[in-house]
């Protein structure tokens, strides 16, 4: 490569040059727009593989990966043919949709198969994966520098995703903490905030809630106002994924937590407070007023979908779900806009849980050293840049990508809001959940529970207490409590 494309090239992921430039200035020099793709991922892997670091070690060395289908998959094959020829390495992979995806991950872990040496999953999993003795402890390849190159700057990642995928293992042990085991590395992840359609909100003449009674009041108005259109989307199936995003985004707002940790260790439940159910009052009348008529069916594919389709005025969920929303052929692409949400009108900033996708390894991988050779690679910081920039690889999760200048400005020319809603909600995100084994049996019961209040089969009060009084009996079975 001559030195000025290379310059060129340089400084566009250096964030100093926009896309639009760099493929005008490439083209004076004969360089097509097809071309300058390929240019941009030699760039950033000639810069890895000078580093001082031995990226060949493990060449002619295959590894295979388990994969869901996703566009951070996506990102990642379109790239693979860079680290294929930076490492010499070979790389294999299974793609499976998610309803089947997490049952293929535990089919495999728990036969003690060494067929996939790494493979994507939640952060929440991982409290299953890792006591299990499934997964394998990553602070041993991330502290040595004969495995890590010093430019994978494990610090980049963003405090909270980061800490979040790390648990010492002991029920109530603090995510991040000192002893804590880093069970997988976060690869992409997703705040929960507001998406909402600018053109429906000017036609009803409402403003961006910024709490939850002005969310209430602002779903309310939209249905009232807006033919066939209801306020808002939230999730509502039986399942822990139904607590998970906005709901509890908006519960530890409001400094409430679902378990309560003692001073010796044992955990009860925290969900009956007389805060939590004033939120959850709020919560319910919001959906009953205001959300779908089959609320109680809604997944993060049903939220979505409404929300490119029309039929609802805004969501408050996944940030990345109303990102895909805005574009891909749905009939409100374009018409989306974001805002960041703190539920409690006293907190000062977003307090969002977050759901992060990562990559672990297996215990039971025979080629360990090189599937971290992968992992590195696949979570690094050109990678990310690369996902970023060229692919549909939202949220990153390094500073380095959110501070890069033509990134910023594509997602603030398409997707208005998205950078600010990120950067204010950025600090307070993490997971707010209490780890535990029984996370999934539990928070599916609050969901079960959620929607018999919605149905008005139970009353907030009774129903909260019905529930902390079915957790601390299952808690205490299991010897947790």
């Amino acid at each position: 490569m001559y030195r000025k494309e290379k310059d060129l090239v340089q400084s566009f992921l250096d964030g100093k040059l926009s896309r639009r430039s760099l493929i005008k200035r490439l083209g004076a020099l004969g360089v097509t727009a097809g071309s300058a793709g390929t240019l941009m991922n030699m760039v950033s892997t000639n810069a890895m593989a000078a580093d001082d670091f031995d990226w060949k070690k493990h060449s002619g060395t295959g590894v295979k990966l388990l994969l869901n289908k996703h566009p951070y998959t996506d990102a990642m094959i379109a790239n693979l043919d860079n680290f294929k020829a930076m490492t010499g390495m070979e790389v294999e992979y299974d793609v499976f949709p998610e309803d089947v995806y997490f049952d293929k991950v535990t089919a495999a872990l728990s036969s003690g198969s060494s067929e996939y040496d790494a493979f994507m999953t939640g952060a929440y999993m991982t409290w299953t994966y890792g006591p299990a003795g499934w997964i394998t402890d990553l602070n041993d390849w991330i502290n040595d520098p004969s495995k890590t190159a010093a430019s994978y700057n494990w610090n980049d990642m963003l405090e909270g995703v980061r800490k979040s995928c790390a648990w010492n293992g002991r029920p109530g042990g603090a995510l991040g903490s000192d002893d804590a085991k880093q069970w997988c590395i976060p690869w992409g992840y997703e705040q929960n905030n507001l998406a909402y359609n600018r053109n429906m909100f000017e036609k009803a003449g409402l403003s961006v809630p910024t709490n939850l009674d002005e969310m209430v009041e602002t779903a309310a108005a939209a249905k009232a106002s807006l033919d066939g259109v209801y306020g808002i989307g939230v999730r509502g199936s039986r399942s822990w994924a139904t607590i998970h995003p906005g709901f509890l985004s908006a519960y530890a707002n409001y400094g409430q937590k679902d378990l309560n940790v003692g001073d010796d260790g044992k955990l009860s439940a925290a969900m009956n407070t007389d805060a939590s159910k004033e939120m959850h009052k709020k919560w319910v009348k919001m959906i009953q007023d205001s959300g779908a008529p089959d609320w109680s069916t809604h997944t993060w594919y049903q939220v979505g979908t409404d929300l490119g389709a029309g039929a609802s005025a805004m969501i408050y969920d996944a940030d990345i779900l109303g990102y895909f929303m805005n574009g891909g052929g749905n009939k409100e692409a374009g018409n989306l806009a974001y805002a960041p949400f703190a539920a409690n009108p006293d907190a000062s900033a977003p307090t969002p849980n977050i759901w992060i996708w990562s990559l672990a390894m297996s215990e039971y991988s025979k080629k360990k050293d090189a599937a971290w050779y992968f992992m590195q690679w696949a979570s690094g910081p050109e990678h990310g840049l690369f996902g970023a920039t060229q692919m549909d690889f939202v949220n990153p999760v390094r500073q380095s990508v959110w501070d890069n200048g033509y990134f910023r400005a594509r997602l603030d020319k398409n997707y208005p809001g998205y950078v600010e809603m990120h950067d204010v909600s950025a600090p307070g995100a993490k997971i707010q959940f209490t780890a535990q084994p029984l996370f999934f049996d539990l928070t599916t019961e609050w969901a079960a529970t959620l929607q018999k209040m919605v149905a008005n089969e139970v009353p907030v009060d009774e129903g909260l207490d019905q529930l902390a009084d079915s957790v601390n009996r299952q808690l205490k079975d299991a010897d947790l409590g």
